[in-house]
């Protein structure tokens, strides 16, 4: 879907038309109310958020964890109210398959400029880090029904298939008693179970507060640091082992230079550091397959004194996807020793003998 197909025309930016004279239209629809005021827009909540471009690179790097829904918008222009309203309702609706992100295209010029727009409202899909156009200009009913009914569920299915499998985190109801961090102690913010039920209140578990804080402000290592001490703390939290392995990844090369590090490990076979930073940057675009078999092979090309260092690597990468996810388990379950892989996996995972009975090299 591209530009509106109704007819209506994309709305000029923030007040100035294209000529740069002061747009008097969108001057007359301008409010001074702040979102979740009378008045003003609606606010942020549940699955919904609210970027600047300070966040930009985060939420891109984000979406390689879960598919994002960018919404290029005015919050201080009533003629968007309604619009976001509704994309809002969709989206929570999903119960954080995908997320919504609003961005102020007027507080945030050069996004817009490198999203090339030709005016708004806007909207973007992001998934593994990439942009792809969904719309232009003011929907209409019937076009909103059909990102609702088909452009979002494709987006979510082929999510899945890049391996970007997990759910978006649930940051409360926008309400002036809600906070993002401060609440709740259900199931956790972006795979918790609790939040098919449609959560009442912040997805959070107690004590992930600071942890959850550090990830989403995009301070990966001391998320990192804050989940691996709430992991060791109780062994059985299988939400902070989890997003500790999700902040370790993105700390490690959420930011590195894809070519930079392929280039590394094609140049350095023998390298386990440079074999697991591109493992890194397979799982972060979603190829979970691929960094699954990079690290088996180097281990299969006799690299026994680097077992220590791929089984603890491989172990943070199971615990990311979902638990269900079929990649995983065939990666888990090999039918005994004769698969490839099986043997060395099996091994990894602490299985002393096969399926047959022979023991597993050491």
């Amino acid at each position: 879907m591209t530009n509106s197909q109704s007819g209506a025309q994309p709305q000029p930016f923030s007040g100035m038309n294209l000529a740069g004279a002061v747009d008097l239209e969108a001057l007359k629809h301008k409010v001074d109310a702040t979102a979740g005021e009378s008045g003003g827009a609606p606010a942020a909540g549940g699955y919904v958020t609210d970027v600047d471009s300070s966040g930009f690179e985060s939420m891109v790097r984000m979406s390689a964890t879960y598919p994002i829904l960018l919404f290029m918008w005015q919050p201080d222009d009533n003629r968007y109210f309604d619009l976001a309203g509704k994309l809002a309702d969709i989206v929570n609706g999903l119960k954080g398959q995908i997320q919504l992100a609003r961005m102020d295209i007027g507080s945030n010029p050069q996004i817009v400029q490198a999203l090339r727009m030709q005016g708004a409202p806007a909207l973007y899909a992001l998934i593994g880090g990439r942009p792809m156009p969904i719309l232009q200009g003011m929907p209409s009913d019937d076009e909103l029904a059909q990102v609702r009914d088909q452009i979002l569920p494709q987006l979510i299915a082929a999510a899945r298939q890049s391996g970007v499998t997990g759910n978006a985190p649930y940051i409360g109801d926008g309400s002036p008693d809600s906070s993002d961090s401060t609440q709740g102690s259900g199931g956790q913010d972006d795979t918790s179970d609790a939040g098919a039920a449609g959560p009442s209140r912040p997805q959070i578990p107690a004590g992930h507060e600071e942890a959850y804080g550090f990830a989403r402000n995009g301070e990966y290592a001391k998320a990192a640091a804050a989940y691996k001490k709430i992991a060791e703390s109780d062994p059985h939290d299988s939400v902070a082992a989890r997003e500790y392995a999700k902040a370790a990844l993105l700390d490690r090369n959420g930011a590195s230079d894809v070519r930079a590090v392929r280039q590394a490990a094609g140049d350095d076979p023998d390298s386990v550091e440079a074999q697991m930073d591109a493992a890194d940057i397979d799982m972060i675009g979603g190829h979970i397959e691929d960094a699954f078999s990079r690290l088996l092979d180097f281990l299969a090309a006799g690299h026994k004194q680097d077992t220590d260092a791929v089984r603890q690597r491989l172990l943070e990468y199971f615990a990311i996807p979902e638990a269900g996810d079929d990649r995983v388990r065939r990666a888990r379950a090999p039918t005994g020793c004769a698969r490839p892989y099986g043997r060395i996996l099996r091994c990894l995972l602490g299985v002393r003998r096969s399926a047959a009975g022979r023991a597993c090299p050491r």
